[in-house]
């Protein structure tokens, strides 16, 4: 039964792609907000409270009350999404695509236009109203499971370049808009909780000094450090990225350490001749302990970091990310104005991504290249580049989830302002995405 359950799952994820199942639930997130059958039960259901109690205590409540699960799934679930994010930026500006001036010159230049841009346009074309004006970061995102799925239809005739180039703007991005969250989507600060989350990040910086190795620890005093941010005013998503920059990123004893006992421990063994390669073996209880040993050394040598974030890959983008898109993509369409795209908050995120992200991300990196600053990524040109930077204007997840903050709890005028917003995200997603298709395929190399 547990092999059928391993190779069930490693077909689904070979055939499969964590694009897929987003585009899936956000069309049937659609869907159930607009079918009349099924349309109250859906935006009912996630404002169903959560409970997960002992005793008195209940993990999911916020200021004594208990969450919504829609709330739920905003807060904790995406929470693990940061935690996942953290841990791929941690990991790109130690040993990846940020961790040196050359590698990481360019895209951080060209997100770096790639949110003051949209957030420029923004800021033109809504009215000087406090409630739209904060939604202003809501077209900075790019959503790296969108973009690289649109370049991965194109497989080998993308440069490596441009997916390094890509992927690493889209990490710079996410830096960028969790700088942004922490900033400017934090409410009334209790202090009490606060003190309290100072000290869990105190405990895990020190168990990081001390070189405590075990995810349990870090994963532990991070479930304590999401309920103390939850009630302290700052957005508890941030625990995440806390967290993830807190996880040991270096091995106990060094590379090489493991490696030595991996080949001492296969020594042991003796030489099979080719002809008995199919018999079979009666281990040894003395063989079990060492092959034991062996599996012991390489887990050992891929660091929690990396494991981590390893193990985090399927839940997130087939558990986590599909489940935000579903409860989060639903708009009801009848509450739309034949408006809602040509002014105001729809059509000032539509444009943010769609044009703003385009002209920030290669109107920065056209500068940079051309002040000799940096130089265009390997094996491509500038169509090419352009295109990719179209694909820029996906900004799926991170947009629905700011625009969230943005225009939740601002009651009916705030309820509006969020459907508008959500469907100007949508529609400047789709758009960036068909059209980066059609120019790549005109521009990038043939097979």
């Amino acid at each position: 039964m547990a092999q059928s359950n391993y190779s069930f799952l490693s077909k689904f994820k070979r055939h499969v792609t964590a694009s897929m199942v987003l585009i899936f639930f956000t069309v049937l997130a659609l869907i159930s907000a607009n079918v009349p059958v099924v349309k109250d039960w859906y935006f009912a259901l996630w404002q169903n409270p959560v409970s997960f109690s002992i005793g008195e205590f209940n993990f999911f409540s916020h200021g004594g009350h208990p969450m919504s699960l829609g709330a739920v799934i905003n807060d904790f679930l995406m929470a693990i999404f940061f935690l996942s994010v953290g841990l791929e930026i941690k990991r790109e500006i130690r040993v990846g695509e940020l961790s040196t001036k050359e590698k990481a010159l360019l895209p951080i230049i060209g997100a770096c236009g790639g949110m003051l841009v949209p957030v420029l346009i923004f800021a033109i074309l809504c009215p000087a109203d406090a409630s739209m004006q904060r939604g202003l970061a809501i077209p900075m995102a790019t959503d790296i499971a969108f973009s690289l799925g649109v370049l991965a239809v194109f497989k080998t005739r993308v440069p490596v370049g441009l997916k390094v180039f890509l992927a690493a703007l889209a990490v710079a991005d996410d830096l960028g808009g969790i700088i942004v969250i922490a900033l400017f989507y934090t409410s009334g600060i209790n202090m009490l909780f606060m003190i309290l989350s100072a000290v869990c990040v105190a405990v895990m910086v020190v168990g990081n000094i001390m070189k405590v190795h075990s995810k349990a620890f870090y994963v532990v005093i991070g479930l304590v450090l999401w309920y103390f941010m939850l009630n302290s005013g700052i957005h508890a998503t941030i625990a995440g990225v806390v967290v993830a920059f807190c996880i040991p990123a270096t091995l106990k004893k060094g590379t090489g350490y493991y490696l030595e006992r991996i080949r001492t421990n296969i020594n042991k063994f003796p030489v099979i001749e080719v002809d008995e390669l199919h018999d079979t073996v009666v281990l040894t209880n003395s063989e079990i302990h060492t092959l034991k040993s062996i599996e012991s050394a390489a887990d050992k040598m891929i660091s929690p970091l990396q494991d981590l974030e390893d193990n985090l890959h399927f839940p997130i983008n087939f558990i986590v990310i599909p489940l935000f898109a579903f409860a989060n993509a639903g708009i009801d369409m009848s509450q739309m104005s034949a408006g809602s795209l040509v002014s105001g908050v729809g059509l000032a995120v539509m444009l943010g991504l769609v044009l703003g992200k385009f002209l920030g991300v290669f109107g920065f990196s056209w500068i940079a290249v051309r002040m000799k600053y940096v130089s265009l990524p390997a094996g491509t040109d500038w169509k090419a580049f352009a295109s990719v930077c179209v694909v820029c204007g996906i900004g799926f997840t991170v947009s629905m989830f700011i625009a969230d903050l943005s225009y939740s709890g601002l009651g009916a005028e705030g309820a509006a302002l969020l459907s508008q917003a959500k469907l100007g995200v949508l529609c400047g997603s789709v758009i960036s995405a068909v059209l980066g298709c059609v120019l790549l395929n005109k521009t990038l190399p043939k097979e």
